[in-house]
């Protein structure tokens, strides 16, 4: 009898090839496209190789990064208690009363009974979601959602058939959904949805959801990362903008973006977020968020919640850029959100990659979006605007793309379907 041979393949033979995410520019070592080396503080100017930049790619919307009262806090924290404190878990050795003051005031600020601290916003889905949903519940998330809720739903369900996605911000697609996991429903059923999409700019039609997650009989997780601090007239987010916060079951955000620091929060009734606690793993075997943190961030709360002035020039920095993009002929989607983002047809990588080198060689730095992200044949410059920007920086990114426009001889004439595909029904 003849025996089959098997060949065993080593683990690490896909590290040789150029397959995975960036694979191309992995195998190149680029770090000018992914990865680039950006060697000064976060503000309006930032240096890459070795020359200044205006930068329009951190997501300090607030300018909160150059406050200098939450440096002085920082840097007074660290020589308390170093990076390092406090040691050990929340449920061991690592809980303080610092740690609960920050969790009830953002408890308050998201105007639910209590919250729950993480060490990253990313741990934070990942925990809140796989600790709730059991083996007969349900989730349906948005089409758009962020990999971290990707990542956590695929986590949390034991069963794929378990997992739907619809279609982004279609309510449509989100009803027929609801309608076809009720008819056989053992369990709960999770709605999953961010606040405000980072990449495209548009924003969850809140305010249609909780009707519907009402109607079925569903709870609500909104990741509110870009709006926090951002939208609403307090900054609360995405909830306070459509009225609707209270009608949020559980609401999370990252300190990643407005907040400028490190960590994020679950907030939710107080049942909620006890059980959160006692069974988010990602929290009971993470070590405490360290001290240094927590205390520049009660700051940081603090000039969010008193940052009217910085919403007001945030968002009036994002209009008069996108009205001068447009006067240039330039295509800038209309969303809610400060986030501009510029779509320019053609949708080849070599193309596109040289009209992002010529924006850094001649003084800006933004992020690029192509396919797969969004539709063929397009490709987006990503700008996110802060209330730190001057008039003249403005004036000077203007005048940049209108030499792109000129000396590359930019086709402007975009195809409003493919652009309606990424906000209307991907």
């Amino acid at each position: 009898m003849t025996q089959i041979q098997t060949k065993y393949i080593d683990i690490f033979d896909k590290c040789k090839t150029n397959e995975g995410y960036f694979g191309d520019f992995r195998v190149s070592e680029d770090q000018y496209f992914v990865s680039p080396v950006l060697d000064s503080v976060p503000g309006t100017v930032m240096s890459f190789n070795g020359q200044d930049k205006i930068m329009w790619a951190t997501n300090n919307y607030l300018g909160l990064a150059e406050n200098e009262d939450i440096k002085k806090i920082a840097v007074e924290t660290a020589k308390e208690w170093g990076v390092s404190g406090p040691m050990g878990c929340r449920m061991v050795s690592g809980n303080t009363r610092e740690h609960v003051l920050l969790e009830e005031e953002l408890a308050s600020f998201a105007e639910k009974e209590s919250s729950i601290l993480f060490n990253f916003g990313y741990l934070g889905i990942i925990g809140t979601i796989a600790s709730l949903v059991g083996k007969d519940d349900i989730v349906i998330m948005d089409k758009l959602c962020h990999a971290s809720i990707i990542d956590a739903a695929k986590l949390a369900v034991s069963d794929p058939r378990n997992l739907r996605v619809f279609r982004h911000n279609d309510m449509n697609s989100l009803e027929k959904l609801l309608k076809s996991v009720n008819k056989n429903r053992k369990g709960g059923v999770l709605i999953l949805t961010e606040g405000v999409y980072g990449m495209t700019g548009d924003i969850v039609k809140l305010d249609a959801i909780c009707d519907l997650k009402e109607k079925y009989d569903a709870r609500l997780f909104v990741d509110d990362a870009h709006g926090f601090g951002v939208m609403g007239p307090s900054g609360k987010g995405v909830g306070e903008h459509f009225g609707v916060q209270d009608r949020v079951d559980i609401y999370l955000s990252t300190f990643a973006k407005a907040f400028t620091a490190i960590g994020g929060v679950s907030a939710a009734s107080k049942e909620v977020v006890d059980w959160i606690h006692y069974n988010a793993r990602t929290q009971i075997f993470a070590k405490s968020l360290p001290m240094v943190y927590v205390k520049s961030l009660r700051k940081t709360l603090e000039l969010v919640s008193s940052g009217h002035d910085r919403r007001h020039r945030l968002f009036q920095v994002s209009q008069k850029l996108s009205n001068g993009l447009r006067e240039l002929g330039y295509f800038v989607a209309d969303t809610p959100s400060p986030i501009i983002s510029v779509y320019v047809p053609g949708g080849d990588l070599q193309i596109g990659l040289h009209w992002v080198r010529y924006l850094r060689d001649n003084g800006l730095f933004l992020q690029a979006v192509m396919y797969p992200v969004i539709p063929r044949g397009l490709f987006m410059f990503r700008i996110i605007p802060t209330a730190s920007h001057t008039d003249e920086q403005i004036d000077t990114t203007l005048q940049i793309f209108k030499r792109l426009r000129d000396e590359q001889g930019l086709k402007l004439n975009v195809n409003l379907s493919a652009v309606d595909r990424i906000y209307a029904n991907n």
